[in-house]
């Protein structure tokens, strides 16, 4: 009899305890209308909103990645583990990842992508494009068979599609029928005209695409290598999908490293001024005369000799990585917090000479309340800015900082590790570009949403865009 084990890596639970703090943000905002009414806004922009549905999905999909687990088999008995991880979306894509070929094949090819020596029926053998193990293996003749056979399932998949599509509006417009006390069809007909203050046409529609795809990968996926595989046989959409939670781990994990330094030192700098501001100048000065990648650099190397010196901490490959990134995380962090803390210090130091601070001020008020009662509200709509200004910058950093060898781990999967590796498969012949392709149409789709949300956001919250009611 197998069993399980719950495995927690640290990233894993930085990752949920973000995920709490913004629960905790969204049910303080709910009570509170000065926070209310910026989101309020946000969610009637439709471009907003669209890119907040494909962001919720790549958020999904990181989520079920970071449930992590060992399983044992019967015959390990007396408890023991195997040491390799397995998450949630492991075994929802299981035939991704146990479709293992021999090496390079193209998308929704049924025969490898070089010639080989083959065995023929007669005995003799030839060069020839051996048939794949698992793409295409239930075709008969791949010449006359495969293209009848990929649209017969791309018409499957678009009518699950369709199926999960219809099923999610009819709960949409199920659940705002209840809440508005209003007849279903009149609520219908409402929203499909646009009438409703929420874009809800932008936010189905959206779901209806996302919903296409997911079909038609259900369908497809199976039976063929959708964007082929690599030099090792791995299913190259597998790699991309898994890469989606190393992406938004470096924009939000770093995103957590570098909010209490920017915080607290520009509230400090500009409230105080003085010494303390010349300090803190002068400390996030030095700092960013320093390029960036030579600090990660530094901090790569000391990793390395950290995890050598105490290699039996770290026997696991994905303890390994998962310290590696973490480390990223906190580097990136750490060199990426003086901008933010700039705005900051320059909105404090407006801010202390306003008469309400001022009359806090001779009542005895002490700095500290004031900071964290009058100052600090007033900043946050800057903090949420460059909060989502800043994400989609991240997810490309790690991109650009594992294709110089000093990212994440080369054995994690990324789109930074990804298009590393592509730079030799473009230089062969003939060109294997499925892996460059598929880590661009995965990253592009994500910092395109961050970046047209980032704006939505920017609008709502910035006090001279602001539109209130």
């Amino acid at each position: 009899m197998s069993g399980i084990e719950p495995v927690l890596l640290k990233t894993d639970m930085l990752f949920f305890v973000l995920l709490a703090a913004v629960a905790a943000y969204v049910w303080y905002a709910r009570r509170h209308e000065h926070l209310r009414a910026p989101w309020r806004q946000v969610a009637r922009q439709p471009l907003g909103m669209a890119a907040a549905v494909v962001l919720a999905a790549y958020l999904a999909i990181a989520l079920l990645d970071s449930l992590h687990f060992r399983v044992t088999a019967a015959g390990h008995g007396g408890g023991a583990y195997s040491r390799d991880l397995t998450s949630v979306f492991d075994v929802l894509a299981g035939p991704l990842r146990s479709g293992v070929e021999r090496t390079y094949s193209a998308p929704f090819a049924a025969e490898a992508y070089a010639k080989e020596i083959v065995e023929l029926a007669d005995g003799s053998n030839s060069r020839a494009f051996p048939r794949l193990e698992h793409g295409g293996a239930h075709l008969r003749d791949p010449a006359s068979e495969r293209g009848p056979d990929i649209a017969a399932r791309l018409i499957g998949g678009i009518l699950l599609g369709l199926g999960l599509a219809a099923l999610q509006m009819a709960l949409v417009v199920g659940l705002c029928a209840r809440r508005a006390r209003a007849p279903w069809q009149a609520t219908a007909l409402s929203m499909l005209r646009g009438e409703s203050q929420v874009p809800w046409r932008a936010i189905l529609g959206t779901l209806a695409i996302l919903s296409l795809l997911f079909g038609c990968v259900v369908e497809l996926a199976p039976y063929y290598h959708v964007f082929g595989t690599d030099q090792v046989g791995n299913d190259v959409l597998y790699q991309a999908l898994k890469s989606i939670r190393t992406g938004l781990l470096i924009g939000t994990l770093t995103t957590l490293v570098m909010l209490p330094f920017a915080l607290v030192l520009g509230l400090v700098a500009g409230y105080f001024g003085g010494w303390v501001d010349d300090v803190i100048q002068y400390l996030y000065t030095t700092l960013s005369s320093i390029p960036g990648v030579l600090l990660v650099a530094a901090a790569a190397l000391m990793l390395e000799v950290y995890m050598a010196r105490h290699a039996d901490a770290y026997a696991s490959l994905a303890a390994r990585a998962d310290l590696r990134l973490l480390a990223l995380c906190m580097i990136l962090g750490v060199t990426a917090w003086t901008g933010l803390c700039r705005y900051l210090r320059g909105e404090a130091l407006k801010l202390r000479a306003v008469d309400f601070i001022e009359a806090a001020r001779a009542f005895g008020v002490s700095n500290g309340k004031i900071l964290a009662r009058h100052i600090l509200p007033n900043i946050m709509h800057i903090v949420m800015i460059s909060i989502v200004l800043d994400f989609s910058g991240l997810v490309l950093a790690e991109a650009v900082l594992t294709y110089i060898d000093i990212g994440v781990d080369p054995s994690m999967e990324s789109w930074g590790n990804m298009i590393n590796g592509a730079r030799l498969e473009l230089a062969r012949e003939p060109v294997v570009w499925w892996s460059l392709g598929a880590a661009f149409v995965l990253m592009f789709a994500l910092v395109l949403a961050a970046n047209i949300f980032a704006d939505a956001v920017r609008d709502a919250f910035d006090p001279r865009l602001r539109d209130l009611e």
